[in-house]
């Protein structure tokens, strides 16, 4: 029996690579996590097969970058109390645009604590993500709902492995660059590519050529689907090649990768988004960091991060960190806040408008 735990030596050198370290579109992804990690290829693919199999990996995939594929937003809602778990069920169940789902709550009552469900949606280009979510409201209850559709991206990546022994304050020695949100075209060679692509890996898959069945699946050879995937990598529609642990669940032994899923929340003046968002992100401890206007129901929150860890403590020293860097150089911080999550699901969102055209059918009929 091969070791399945994410803290067993072996997995943990290839989880630190192959969480969020290869970049874009590879055509070996496995050798070039073994290249990167020291570890014999027929190892690696062993091992992740093992860890999928035991759940200790969520799935393995190619990530895209859909902020450019499809409309999309972190929303969240307003639901009686009564009907709160329904409409998280309901999301996660029912809506294939809907991505994370997650109960969110604060230490003390303040601004937008109120609003205990948090979804990320997406819809694909050319329909309404007002109009979807006006629908959703209808279907959960909901009372309210506040759209925040992500203005930049300035970190974007997991790695919880590699980030269990970062110290607060940890940071890159440049600001992180803003990733802006922008509308890509493709053609139907390039969705039945994309579509291939994102399509999550069984353990039967992980083994050297992964992309040989997916070429066959679109239709087209292997070297034309490489052609068209690196076409797509060089219009940053590709993210990364992942494997993502079971974070929020214990393992098949007992052992979780995190407990403690934080938001962190900051309110900076208007016109320096852009140079806060770069400042926070920069901090090794992030997994996400974004520009997003919340609007009054959250004092005007503009920037988002997003850290976990074992430990409520550790996440609030990390977030002292980050204030007292903003502080120190000059950037006035009007409002802060944690959300912390709870109960939590998370799926990748479909992108695709024929699946959307199919599902909203379903749902007026």
């Amino acid at each position: 029996m091969l070791p399945v735990e994410h803290n067993d030596p072996i997995n943990a050198k290839i989880l630190e690579i192959s969480e969020d370290k290869i970049e874009g579109f590879v055509r070996e992804p496995f050798e070039e996590i073994a290249r990167r990690s020291g570890v014999d290829v027929d190892v690696v693919t062993t091992h992740i097969a093992a860890m999928l199999r035991a759940g200790t990996i969520r799935r393995v995939r190619q990530t895209l970058l859909a902020t450019n594929l499809a409309d999309g937003a972190l929303v969240a809602w307003k639901v009686p109390a009564d009907k709160v778990d329904n409409a998280f069920d309901w999301m996660f169940q029912c809506d294939p645009f809907s991505g994370h789902v997650v109960l969110r709550s604060t230490d003390t009552v303040t601004a937008g604590s109120d609003y205990k469900l948090w979804t990320t949606v997406k819809v694909p280009h050319g329909f309404s993500l007002q109009q979807h979510c006006e629908l959703l409201l209808e279907k959960v209850g909901a009372e309210h709902f506040r759209l925040m559709p992500a203005k930049g991206i300035f970190t974007l990546g997991v790695g919880h492995v590699r980030r269990k022994t970062i110290e607060p304050g940890s940071k890159a020695d440049k600001p992180a660059k803003m990733i802006p949100v922008e509308v890509v075209d493709l053609d139907e060679l390039e969705w039945k590519v994309l579509l291939a692509l994102k399509r999550e890996f069984t353990p039967g898959e992980i083994r050297s050529t992964p992309w040989a069945t997916r070429a066959e699946e679109a239709g087209i050879s292997v070297d034309e689907f490489y052609r068209v995937a690196e076409q797509l990598n060089a219009r940053k529609i590709i993210g990364r090649f992942s494997t993502f642990l079971e974070h929020v669940k214990p393992s098949a032994g007992g052992i979780r990768v995190t407990r403690f899923n934080a938001l962190f929340h900051w309110a900076v003046p208007s016109g320096r988004e852009l140079e806060a968002g770069g400042e926070v992100g920069r901090h090794h401890i992030l997994t996400h960091c974004y520009w997003r206007e919340a609007g009054p129901e959250f004092k005007n929150v503009n920037i988002m991060a997003v850290a976990h860890g074992t430990d409520k403590q550790p996440l609030l020293e990390h977030k002292a960190a980050i204030d007292q860097h903003l502080h120190s150089i000059g950037i006035p911080v009007s409002y802060t806040n944690v959300f912390w999550g709870g109960r939590s699901e998370i799926k990748p969102s479909e992108i695709s408008p024929q699946i959307y055209r199919e599902w909203l059918a379903q749902q007026r009929s």
